[in-house]
């Protein structure tokens, strides 16, 4: 399959070299107003593919990502130290009503997969923007924050993160919702486990990991500006579950009316493949999970309501 990437800063060229590792792509298109940018993170990128899988990897133009399955938009302005994603809105959203004409003139029939932030909200404009129906768009969402919350707990409990099965719902940012009250650890739940294992999940080991979930992005931006080697992992475990065709369940954000609110972009567990997303499954979650949720959404739906596209 054919991967477009605009946006070749170090979330898209993290994704890109995340592709080549685990052979995501046959083909991948690095495009960039930066031009110069592009040709060396492609050059680069590519230099690692004698060591991986057999990937043809360049630099190009938006006429390039013709034929593209799938189209990553890394485009945009950074966050600054200190600054919320939806600070970021207004400042992202005036650059993807450029961007997402010129993808879809080119490649009308990819799927978008939206990594700029504020990622719910960008993918709520870029669903608009596109008119694509919601299934073809779909946001990062939380799988970064969903990874962060198995890795925690994994270490908290003496397993694999991978044998985690726990969720963050909502809002990429700062109204995220974990959902404890569906966790499990094995086939079993996270009290069970932990019992079980000796390692008991107290109120200041869940406060502990609850913290390390939310304040990741805070803290990893305060010591080096951004961050790109979790989210590039992210994008390339979507890119896999299109390409694959593989009815995989990720956190992903895409339009829908969550909890009541209304059409809004948000992230719940997702089934994904070839197509796209094509549904959406809704965890058992405590009441006051369930508020939160519906608080989050309310956050997102009235971010997007502000803009005037």
């Amino acid at each position: 399959m054919k991967l477009g990437i605009v946006g070749a800063g170090m979330v898209g060229s993290s994704a890109a070299f995340a592709c080549v590792m685990r052979g995501a792509a046959s083909r991948i298109v690095l495009v960039d107003i930066d031009e110069a940018r592009a040709r060396a993170e492609a050059e680069d990128i590519a230099h690692a593919v004698p060591f991986a899988a057999s990937v043809q990897v360049d630099a190009g133009d938006y006429a390039d990502l013709a034929g593209a399955g799938v189209v990553i938009l890394a485009c945009g302005v950074s966050q600054k130290p200190g600054e919320t994603r939806l600070a970021l809105l207004s400042r992202n959203a005036e650059v993807f009503r450029a961007v997402v004409g010129e993808v879809m003139r080119h490649a009308p029939e990819a799927i978008l997969v939206i990594a700029s932030n504020p990622v719910d909200i960008m993918a709520q404009v870029t669903q608009a923007l596109s008119g694509l129906p919601p299934g073809r768009v779909i946001g990062s969402g939380t799988i970064l924050d969903t990874a962060r919350f198995r890795w925690l707990l994994g270490r908290h409990l003496g397993i694999a993160p991978r044998s985690v099965h726990a969720y963050v719902l909502g809002e990429h940012g700062d109204s995220e919702v974990l959902a404890w009250s569906a966790a499990r650890a094995g086939s079993v739940s996270l009290e069970s486990f932990a019992a079980q294992m000796r390692t008991p999940l107290t109120d200041a080991a869940r406060a502990r990991i609850d913290e390390g979930v939310r304040r990741a992005a805070y803290t990893i931006i305060a010591g080096k500006g951004a961050t790109w080697y979790g989210i590039g992992a992210g994008l390339a475990r979507i890119v896999a579950a299109i390409a694959g065709d593989e009815q995989a369940v990720l956190s992903l954000s895409t339009v829908g009316n969550v909890q009541d609110v209304g059409e809004v972009a948000c992230s719940l567990p997702r089934v994904l493949a070839r197509e796209g997303v094509s549904a959406t499954l809704m965890p058992d979650l405590a009441a006051s999970e369930q508020e939160a949720l519906a608080a989050s959404a309310r956050l997102l739906k009235e971010g997007f309501d502000s803009l005037s596209l």
